[in-house]
């Protein structure tokens, strides 16, 4: 089965270094979408080029403490596994991205997805492109990296005590490729059929959140139910929740502020919001959470304030701190509800609840953007419906639908092709015993 993995592997990177070699010949090294000019680097502004950079840092930091975040709500045996499967996805889509990933999210092609044209970041360098103007193509590319590079990760919250780590890694390559490039172009690449049509997403409510939140939904249901032999599925290491859940909260930061791709007001807004949206989302699940349950739970504040992260992304750099409070608030309720319905009245078991947090607030966020953006805050955006514009909340609900659709259908497949060629699930034993002995030989406390 490793074999196979291992070959499927090659396989994808011959193909790939095949088709670097073609986008070499169509394109000359340094050409970006940029007009011919006599200095294309004379419009880089420093101000942005240090934001931007410093930005895609705080993005990077989100998927090892993802890996907190859901390192302390599995149990004990699993803690390690956990860790270690966000570390490693990290890695691997960095390569991806870098080889093919970019390109055919990015490259200006069609409707659908991009070219090769930039595979192996061909012609990507220091002048900028259409993108982001006053700022070098490559760091562009590196920003966008980091979405890349956590949507996957998120996504193993569905499965999580019970897939193999070969496993896993060939889902992520085949995930990126075939699922998020895809949707990654149709909402932000240039021709993108839902840019296009006027969808607006500014830092990836649809194209990480949505994507990842219905795709975790698709993966529960292929893989099945955890084995727990009666025992009680309790978090491990509730601090190590907080942490995670702190650090996501601050990389958010520079998830939605860098998002403006420059250091402007665009940016400040999607600040402010972005924490005003955290904070009610923790205070709105903590308070329905004490309601229910008597006591106000330390990671329940944790997941709503996630929560309430999630469901600003789309919305940060188009609405203003009032309409955060709403998104916010809405989010909390709305995904402990969901969570809640999951639990009692289904037997799906997406472990760490990802559809909840991720599905529920990032259709709501995105619904919501068409509902309060204001072209006010950003004139590159559109107003919503409060502000004139009803249309807009009807574009947001076809891209949620078309997006939503596309991930569950193409992770179910994908998830089987996986399960048919190597097998997902660990045997029996090895879940029993925790994939921290029985994939990587370590255990967290020694």
């Amino acid at each position: 089965m490793k074999k196979a993995a291992f070959a499927l592997v090659a396989t994808i990177l011959a193909l790939s270094l095949a088709g670097l070699a073609s986008a070499a010949d169509a394109t000359a090294p340094g050409s970006t979408t940029m007009p011919a000019s006599a200095n294309p680097l004379a419009a880089i502004n420093a101000g942005d080029v240090a934001w931007v950079a410093a930005a895609a840092a705080l993005v990077m930091l989100m998927t090892p403490a993802l890996g907190f975040f859901y390192g302390g709500l599995v149990r004990r045996k699993n803690l390690v596994s956990t860790l270690t499967q966000c570390f490693a996805i990290f890695a691997l889509v960095s390569v991806v991205w870098v080889l093919w990933g970019y390109s055919l999210s990015f490259s200006p092609n069609g409707p659908i997805v991009g070219t090769l044209e930039w595979a192996g970041l061909n012609g990507v360098g220091a002048a900028p492109n259409s993108y982001a103007p006053t700022i070098p193509a490559l760091l562009f590319m590196f920003f966008q990296l980091k979405f890349a590079a956590i949507t996957p990760a998120l996504i193993i919250g569905a499965f999580a005590e019970r897939i193999k780590f070969s496993s896993l890694l060939v889902f992520t390559l085949l995930w990126t490729t075939l699922i998020y490039s895809p949707v990654a172009h149709w909402v932000w690449g240039a021709g993108g059929w839902l840019k296009n049509m006027g969808a607006l997403d500014f830092a990836g409510g649809t194209v990480v959140h949505v994507t990842a939140g219905f795709s975790a939904l698709a993966a529960a249901v292929v893989i099945g139910r955890r084995k727990t032999n009666g025992e009680k599925l309790l978090p491990n290491n509730v601090p190590y929740v907080m942490l995670g859940a702190a650090l996501l909260w601050f990389g958010w930061f520079g998830f939605n502020a860098g998002s403006a791709l420059a250091a402007n007001a665009v940016a400040v807004n999607a600040l402010v919001v972005t924490n005003i949206a955290a904070a009610t989302a923790a205070l709105s699940w903590m308070l329905v959470n004490w309601w229910k349950e008597g006591k106000p739970s330390a990671t329940g504040v944790a997941i709503g304030a996630v929560c309430g992260l999630v469901a600003i992304t789309p919305a940060s750099g188009f609405v203003g701190p009032l309409a955060a409070l709403v998104i916010g608030a809405v989010a909390g309720v709305l995904s402990y509800a969901v969570s809640l319905w999951r639990a009692r009245k289904t037997l799906l078991d997406d472990s760490l609840d990802v559809f909840a947090c991720h599905g529920a607030s990032g259709v709501w966020g995105a619904l919501a953007t068409g509902i309060f953006a204001q072209v006010a805050i950003n004139a590159g955006g559109a107003n919503g419906l409060l502000y004139g514009n009803a249309g807009q909340l009807g574009i947001q609900l076809v891209a949620v639908l078309a997006v939503a659709a596309f991930s569950f259908v193409g992770t179910f497949v994908v998830m089987k092709f996986v399960d048919a060629m190597m097998g997902l699930r660990v045997h029996p034993h090895h879940e029993e015993a925790g994939l921290d002995a029985s994939q990587h030989g370590e255990a967290a406390y020694a």
